[in-house]
């Protein structure tokens, strides 16, 4: 008989108008918890989907043996990140499974692969598929890396565990933050990244719904948690006070050696000491804003990665 782990884990899956893939990749999660756990839980949060995907998670349901399964049904489209707010507020294992969507591209065994390397020492491990990622994607986690100050970099992953370790300590910190990745980064504790072989290269539908919120998403996560916006604004600025100033000192060079038409000079000279007033205060009011993004969504102690005790 198949010694199985004594640990209690959950498994939270957002599920959203997956109505054609979510039986399958549930008949695969509910295996290998009951083949490989005394103790397991399993969690689909249902985004208001409006196809026949309740049924298929009913459906799939019926085979499990002492896997316990439960359906969050959310009121309203919330997204990605709320939906799953809302299943690991409810989760209670001692790891906990994130499964962001619904596309069963890996063989199953990876999910124990992954569990395993969380039990070495990592708080957080994801798992990413082994293959191109797309362009859109590339470049939002190559300007995410850029205008970060975390040094663990970001990528496109399927799914990932959680110790309960780092499920505390991200409960203590704001819980308005918009993106679950950024605060696990954040987190301070040891994270890992395992790729494995895609074994189907199915290219799921996406509802349009959802593809418009990952990309609010990813401009939101771009300004909120990169200095991105701060950047880019107090390079703006600071381009359009350098032309005012330029024109300032044209105005009085054509003032003093040229023929200006009568009033153009103290015309053009007003409005080029305005635009440098104004844009000096714009640059006080974007890193005024800055610092209240950090204050606000960016508010946290300070972190740890572990404590040794070298002496008794």
């Amino acid at each position: 008989m198949l010694n199985k782990e004594k640990t209690f884990v959950s498994a939270v899956i957002y599920v959203h108008n997956a109505e054609k893939r979510i039986g399958s990749f549930l008949d695969a999660v509910i295996s290998t918890m009951e083949n490989n756990f005394e103790h397991s839980e399993i969690i689909c949060v249902n985004d208001c989907s409006d196809d026949r995907s309740i049924e298929m998670i009913k459906k799939a349901s019926s085979k499990a043996g002492n896997t316990s399964i439960s359906v969050i049904n959310m009121s309203y489209f919330h997204g990605l990140e709320l939906a799953m707010d809302a299943g690991m507020d409810l989760a209670i294992g001692d790891f906990v499974f994130e499964f962001d969507n619904t596309v069963l591209d890996f063989d199953p065994a990876v999910i124990m692969n992954v569990y395993f390397h969380a039990l070495k020492g990592y708080d957080i491990v994801s798992a990413s598929p082994n293959k191109k990622v797309k362009f859109t994607s590339r470049v939002f986690y190559s300007t995410f890396d850029r205008f970060t100050p975390l040094t663990y970099k970001m990528t496109t992953e399927s799914f990932r565990i959680l110790s309960r370790r780092v499920i505390n300590r991200i409960s203590s910190m704001n819980k308005t933050v918009p993106y679950r990745k950024a605060i696990y980064a954040g987190s301070g504790l040891k994270t890992d990244n395992l790729k494995y072989d895609v074994c189907s290269n199915d290219k799921p539908d996406i509802d349009p719904r959802e593809k418009k919120y990952r990309v609010r998403l990813a401009t939101d996560t771009l300004i909120l948690f990169t200095e991105f916006g701060y950047r880019f604004s107090f390079g703006m600025t600071s381009l359009m006070m350098l032309v005012s100033v330029f024109m300032i000192i044209y105005t009085l060079i054509i003032y003093f050696i040229g023929h200006p038409i009568e009033g153009w000079t103290t015309t053009v000279l007003f409005l080029s000491v305005a635009f440098l007033g104004l844009f000096g205060i714009l640059t006080i009011i974007v890193k005024y804003l800055s610092i209240i993004v950090d204050l606000v969504f960016k508010r946290k102690h300070y972190n740890f990665e572990s404590i040794e005790k070298l002496t008794k």
